[in-house]
């Protein structure tokens, strides 16, 4: 988990260097929120040793991920940015391009912008900084795999925050990912403001609606 940050720090000890990873591409709501997480070598290498279950948040618990999270955010030498980009926003251009902004927004909101980033996926323009992308980073780097359980659990908790406002959707079982229920709903109830109008279960929803209004059903 930290072969790709030592033969970063081998060539460049000096070096700011942070993993970045991003949740929530593939929900029919809700954000995309990515996170930046920097360190220096001798901090990373005290984590692994550590016990700490760092890894990519996917193969979690929600538990270990909340414990994790908790113990990074509260850690005095871990710098981490957030960044958020709204459904709207996704809306506005696309999920790739959402995707990076929000990763962008995560590394400006470092208290300082890193040397280098180690970037979970496909290589990323408009990064503040030099990077190297990783696929799968999130269980190769523990600077990403960091990233990773940081972002799923602020977003997973925005998530849940939401549900009280829109009930009838589900949000804290889902996550606004595509299931069954959540799919149910949304043909019931038609899109919430937190909805993606351009994915198309969302758009195939509100074309329906808008058919059904023309034919004065609804």
């Amino acid at each position: 988990m930290l072969e790709h940050e030592r033969s970063h720090w081998s060539k460049h000890p000096a070096d700011i260097l942070a993993g970045i990873d991003e949740v929530g591409r593939g929900p029919l709501a809700g954000p995309v929120v990515a996170c930046a997480v920097a360190m220096s070598p001798t901090v990373a290498e005290s984590l692994h040793k550590s016990g700490m279950k760092i890894t990519d948040s996917k193969q979690m618990t929600e538990r270990q991920r909340e414990t994790c999270c908790d113990a990074l955010m509260r850690h005095g030498d871990v710098s981490v940015g957030l960044g958020w980009v709204s459904a709207s926003e996704i809306d506005d251009s696309n999920i790739a391009q959402a995707t990076h902004l929000a990763m962008a927004k995560a590394v400006l909101s470092l208290p300082v912008t890193p040397d280098f980033a180690l970037v979970d996926g496909t290589p990323v323009k408009g990064l503040p900084c030099d990077s190297l992308a990783l696929v799968k980073g999130d269980s190769k780097s523990l600077l990403i795999a960091a990233a990773s359980i940081i972002a799923k659990v602020h977003r997973d908790r925005y998530m849940t925050d939401i549900a009280a406002k829109f009930p009838a959707y589900g949000f804290a079982a889902h996550k606004g990912y595509g299931t069954p229920a959540h799919l149910a709903a949304l043909s019931t109830f038609g899109a919430c403001a937190e909805h993606r109008r351009t994915f198309k279960p969302v758009a195939d929803t509100l074309r329906g609606n808008d058919n059904e209004k023309q034919r004065g059903l609804l």
